[in-house]
């Protein structure tokens, strides 16, 4: 896929630019609208381009610049589903939240991403990378009052993702990334019909695809959650057995500063793995160093061709200064790594 050995990315977004959306902040508000707010949200692309190319990334993505959320942005230009209509629901079995209600059958009218994947592929000749909600995480963020099924409603949406899929590979984006942390919470739907939805969402794609399944975006719900999980986070031995047998190519990982086991990538061998290399959950910068030791513990389970160094998860709540930081230190610390495979 990438000639590039250990080539870097971003698990999903960045920081907004003040003058776009309250900075910091998941759900920010958008500061124009109309006209005014694509130009906005434009520049704001071209801006989060920048830092990661300046930083060194090697397959980059629209930091999510254009949407307020990963999850609600894409539901948002559905049919079938009301956001006036709000209900009060348990999400990932972790905190509780207003969410918009399916009313009717949903349809995706036209395509949500793809001219903003187009307007991004005009601006790089780098392999770009763009991140879909996956099916189960979607449910997960609805309360559904129509099919009153999670399943149903999880192969609706992931015909709607294939659909959206297919244009965005057509307008040139390499790899399609699909977010499920929602399989990290529920293990009995991830087995009967979590991962045969995904590919179902992935059927007839001929780009790179992948699933990044993490602990969550650095906010205080994530974080108390996982104060509960012991000295051990053993999540991924139920969704990894069924993914290393699946068609995805890739698979997107938390490991910085978390308690996951390394040797549970051995259950994903033969795959290209996404190493979280980045935590989102801190301000302090990681040293290139600390990132090239996480690396290095990686290699012992994943061949150095199949290891892509990204960040834990998105990094949407951090602050310009701390994402760019870290963003320098994916890249040095992949380039420590590289050297010393050279050096063998």
């Amino acid at each position: 896929m990438s000639k590039i050995l250990l080539p870097t990315s971003t698990a999903g977004s960045l920081p907004k630019p003040s003058w776009l959306a309250e900075p910091e902040k998941l759900w920010s508000e958008w500061k124009f609208e109309g006209d005014e707010l694509l130009q906005a949200k434009q520049d704001a692309l071209l801006v989060s381009l920048a830092e990661q190319t300046r930083a060194g990334i090697d397959i980059v993505s629209d930091g999510e610049q254009t949407r307020q959320h990963f999850v609600t942005t894409f539901i948002e230009h559905l049919d079938g589903v009301d956001f006036n209509k709000r209900e009060t629901v348990r999400i990932r079995n972790r905190y509780d939240a207003s969410v918009p209600s399916v009313v009717g059958d949903v349809s995706r009218p036209k395509s949500v991403f793809v001219d903003d994947a187009k307007f991004l592929r005009q601006h790089t000749d780098k392999l770009i990378k763009w991140a879909l909600p996956g099916p189960m995480t979607m449910i997960d963020t609805l309360y559904d009052g129509h099919y009153k099924s999670r399943e149903k409603l999880a192969w609706e949406f992931a015909k709607i993702l294939n659909e959206e899929a297919k244009e965005l590979e057509a307008v040139g984006v390499d790899i399609i990334q699909f977010d499920e942390p929602a399989f990290n919470v529920f293990f009995d739907e991830l087995n009967d019909w979590g991962v045969a939805t995904l590919e179902r969402a992935i059927s007839g794609l001929k780009c790179q695809t992948a699933v990044h399944i993490c602990y969550g975006y650095g906010i205080k719900a994530n974080t108390d959650w996982k104060q509960t999980l012991g000295n051990e986070w053993r999540q991924y031995e139920e969704s990894f057995p069924k993914l290393q047998q699946s068609k995805i190519d890739i698979i997107s990982l938390e490991c910085q500063n978390s308690r996951v086991p390394m040797d549970l990538i051995e259950l994903i061998r033969g795959k290209t793995v996404m190493v979280g290399a980045i935590d989102v959950a801190t301000n302090e910068i990681e040293t290139p160093e600390q990132v090239a030791d996480t690396l290095r513990k990686a290699l012992q389970f994943v061949d150095a061709d199949k290891l892509y160094p990204s960040t834990n998860c998105g990094m949407a709540p951090l602050s310009r200064t701390v994402a760019r930081g870290k963003l320098h230190a994916l890249s040095e610390g992949a380039k420590i790594i590289r050297n010393e495979l050279a050096g063998k």
